[in-house]
């Protein structure tokens, strides 16, 4: 036990710098802009696993060895309560009044009666009765062995919820994708349809479960503030006998709210956010025109002002050179409700009266070196380079163009809302819950139940002075530094002992029925 707390304690310290420091799976980027500001503190750190604490080998293994150590500490303790549950109370001490809680009286009847008595009250008790020999009983009771049940039930669920943990890093899942509202559709097919990906340690991303998602319609809800209220998207899906019918197969429809996941075939869909995408048209000198909608990202998620880059291919051109000479690209700001004048920002989230801002790019746009690029930027480095050059700057609104100085038009056509989808696949996640609830149920047991232990020592007085009369001592003690008992303890001692009980629950100077004095000190 001593080694499982001070494993725990070690678990906690360990987790500490993934709560101060920026973490790989949560923001790459800030574990950038940290290590250009620490140059040196930052790649140390950076090799010692500081930045990805949780799947760090010295994370893990301080995991296993709390895990370890609380399966042995567990082991000998449930066979040593399997024990203790069937063994016998234990017998009445020589001495009930060096306990804690303790009376005596002489009470009318034969100890035969005042046993009967004794069985009715402790009805529920685990109790062991015995003659003394000499006309007399003694009985033994105990109460609470719930309590370390509920103290094992704790424990075994905390084992149990981390084996639930392992298993769905292990054989779990969990991705994010943009899809576009207006009957555009998602299919959990496999991890190249998502735009990003995380996968289990045992998930190759080959075996998905599968499922189709049809985005309709999305409706935000604002206050006059411009605070969010409610989010709803209207989705249809596919999964099982329905997936199978291909293009005949009917769509399920579903309102995906923030706090009403989709569950289907054995995964989640959650509703993470919603954004805009401006949808432009370039028309080629030509007269050959691409129409594209791509979704640009908030900068501002109270206002929702956006940014973003549409990036068009020049069809028709005889060679590479020329292609890559004459690519598009439109980036800028979108302004959901437009402040208007030369400089543009939103002032409400809601697309009340879009606007954007743009500046209008030709040249190489560095599409095919090979390399990664974001959708909602273009490179900088062939801006710099002059490979791509700003040919037009201006403001549109809905249904306004520009021309460019070859005769090329670029026109803001409309606005289109996308949301943001995660899709989460945890095989353990029931058997997670059923630990967590037993957790509370172990921990709520072991922390009400008290633990208490109850004797009587009961014989006949002296036939001659108080012929029909019987003595009966009674002790009690707490096995758990809980307060409560005490009253029990007095409720017991009136109901067997009458008004005419001697308590000798504090030390006192009066007579025992051996004989003896108390002169203080305690056992």
């Amino acid at each position: 036990m001593r080694t499982a707390l001070f494993l725990l304690f070690l678990l906690a310290l360990a987790a500490m710098p993934g709560a101060l420091l920026p973490q790989r799976s949560l923001n790459p980027a800030k574990i950038t802009e940290y290590r250009q500001q620490h140059p040196w503190l930052g790649p140390l750190l950076d090799r010692l696993g500081f930045f990805d604490v949780f799947a760090s080998p010295w994370f893990a293994a301080i995991y296993l060895l709390l895990f370890v150590s609380l399966i042995g500490c567990l082991l000998p303790r449930n066979l040593d309560y399997v024990k203790a549950s069937r063994a016998r109370p234990v017998a009445t001490p020589r001495n009930l009044f060096r306990l804690p809680h303790h009376a005596s009286a002489r009470i009318d009847g034969s100890p035969e009666d005042a046993l009967g008595q004794v069985r009715a009250r402790l009805r529920g008790w685990r109790v062991r009765e015995e003659p003394d020999g000499a006309g007399g009983y003694t009985v033994s009771a105990e109460k609470g062995y719930l309590r370390e049940a509920g103290n094992l039930v704790f424990h075994l669920a905390l084992v149990g919820l981390l084996v639930g943990f392992a298993v769905g890093k292990l054989f779990g899942y969990e991705g994010q994708v943009i899809v576009l509202t207006g009957g555009n559709q998602f299919c959990n097919s496999g991890i190249l349809g998502y735009d990003s990906f995380t996968a289990g340690n045992l998930v190759d991303g080959t075996s998905l479960n599968p499922f189709c998602v049809k985005v309709d319609t999305f409706d935000a809800q604002y206050l006059p503030n411009g605070q969010p209220e409610h989010y709803e998207a209207s989705i249809g899906y596919q999964a099982g006998a329905d997936l199978a019918a291909g293009a005949s197969g009917p769509w399920r429809p579903y309102a995906l709210k923030v706090n009403s996941p989709l569950r289907v075939a054995g995964d989640r869909v959650y509703l993470l956010g919603h954004g805009y995408a401006p949808t432009f048209t370039v028309t080629f000198p030509d007269g050959t025109a691409r129409t594209q909608t791509i979704q640009w990202k908030p900068a501002d998620q109270t206002t929702m002002l956006s940014e973003g880059a549409t990036k068009f291919d020049r069809p028709g051109l005889p060679d590479e050179a020329s292609r890559r000479r004459n690519q598009i690209a439109v980036t800028g700001l979108l302004a959901p409700t437009s402040s208007g004048g030369k400089v543009i920002t939103s002032v409400f989230p809601a697309p009340l009266h879009p606007e954007v801002a743009v500046d209008v790019l030709r040249g190489d746009l560095g599409l095919d070196d090979g390399r990664g690029q974001s959708i909602f930027e273009v490179s900088q480095a062939q801006l710099e380079s002059g490979a791509l050059k700003r040919v037009a700057r201006q403001n549109l609104f809905e249904g306004d163009q520009v021309r460019l100085d070859d005769g090329t038009t670029v026109r803001f056509d409309n606005v289109t809302q996308w949301v943001d989808l995660q899709i989460s696949h945890d095989p353990a996640e029931k058997f997670v819950l059923v630990f967590a609830v037993l957790i509370l149920l172990g921990l709520g047991t072991s922390l009400t139940i008290k633990r208490r232990r109850f004797w009587a020592r009961i014989r006949p007085a002296d036939p001659v002075s108080e012929p029909g009369r019987t003595v009966m001592e009674i002790g009690g003690l707490a096995r758990t530094d809980q307060a409560g008992y005490g009253e029990e303890f007095a409720r017991l001692r009136a109901a067997l002992l009458g008004s005419g009980a001697v308590d000798m629950s504090e030390n006192t100077d009066e007579p025992r029925p051996d004989g003896t004095r108390d002169r203080g000190g305690s056992a």
